[in-house]
């Protein structure tokens, strides 16, 4: 594949994305919301333009095409995400090279969130005009199996299969045909997607280019009331601002610089533009911005490694709610 025609294309495939989005207002179209949070602190100190970055097992969360040409065996990643309104999202992913990218590389993903107790209450003909029905614990979860692989030495391919649900906890229901005239109704529901991507190294330099389709799935309901998962389009540039710099070693330090244009089912567009500053590939510095978002922008990282094992964290604020903290740990042998 060419240059020339890998780029051709993804320029249509952008104006199709943004014709797409104009024709619709976007507002709450989607569920499952927690399949859209970044998982990644490297990630998300990035503004989350990953799409053209090898990211090892965290690929599994943004471009799956990203763990194709990794060169150990074996890499772990486990991240755990301070969310708003007390929520805490947590992730692994595990991804085994066995013959070097002869065979491909083999993923394996979990994502869960805890959204903390809530108390449920029925509309009832008292003074207060409701009753007390429990606590209840909403959660939800995903499990995925994906592959990638090299095709050529500079096109790289990668798809990701998930089970995804999430459980709402019981709600009590009017039943006229039983004894008490109520029952408890449990609101678990679940569905398969598919996410996958591409990215083509272009030859000059460490310039690459990318994309990828994440939540791609059928339309889930609960009750009388469908909704789709949230479906994004990503495409992406990036490059080692350095490898224009001769005279700097390459060794020594590296500026990748990253530009994702996002096109999401439920939400406008918006650019994501991350840069990462690594010195003897031991200590990186991070941050990030994305676009036309209505309570964050900016975020900020930091990632230290060393024998295998790598540390990273992000910080993002968070406008009215509290600001956002990721950690993740990773190890690679």
């Amino acid at each position: 594949m060419s240059l020339y025609k890998y780029t051709a294309g993804m320029i249509a495939l952008l104006f199709v994305m943004v014709q797409a989005g104009s024709a619709q207002e976007k507002l709450a179209q989607t569920g499952f919301e927690f399949l859209k949070v970044g998982a990644d602190a490297r990630a998300s100190a990035m503004g989350e333009a990953f799409t053209t970055m090898e990211g090892g097992a965290s690929s599994l969360f943004y471009n799956p095409a990203g763990m194709a040409r990794m060169e150990e065996r074996l890499n772990l990643a486990f991240s755990y995400n301070t969310w708003i309104a007390d929520i805490n999202h947590s992730a692994v992913s595990l991804c085994y090279n066995p013959k070097r990218g002869a065979y491909g590389v083999f993923g394996l993903s979990a994502m869960w969130v805890d959204y903390g107790e809530f108390l449920g209450t029925m509309v009832w003909r008292n003074s207060g005009e409701y009753v007390d029905t429990g606590t209840f614990s909403p959660n939800a979860l995903a499990f995925g199996v994906g592959y990638a692989k090299a095709l050529t030495d500079r096109f790289s391919v990668g798809g990701q299969v998930r089970l995804a649900a999430q459980s709402l906890g019981h709600s009590v229901v009017a039943v006229p045909a039983a004894a008490s005239g109520f029952a408890s109704k449990r609101n678990t529901l679940s569905a398969w997607t598919v996410d996958f991507g591409t990215i083509f190294q272009t030859g000059v330099k460490s310039l690459a280019f990318g994309m990828s389709v994440r939540n791609f799935s059928q339309e889930i309901e609960y009750e009388m009331e469908s909704f789709q998962l949230p479906l994004i389009f990503k495409m992406g540039i990036s490059m080692n601002l350095f490898d224009l710099i001769p005279s700097i070693p390459a060794e020594e330090h590296a500026f990748k610089v990253a530009l994702d244009a996002v096109h999401p089912r439920s939400y406008p567009e918006y650019i994501s533009l991350g840069g990462e500053y690594a010195f003897k590939n031991m200590f990186m510095l991070r941050t990030g911005y994305a676009s036309n978002q209505s309570e964050h922008g900016l975020s900020f990282g930091f990632g230290i490694t060393r024998f295998g094992l790598a540390i990273d964290y992000a910080y993002t604020p968070f406008g009215v709610f509290d600001n956002v903290q990721r950690f993740t740990a990773r190890f690679t042998y």
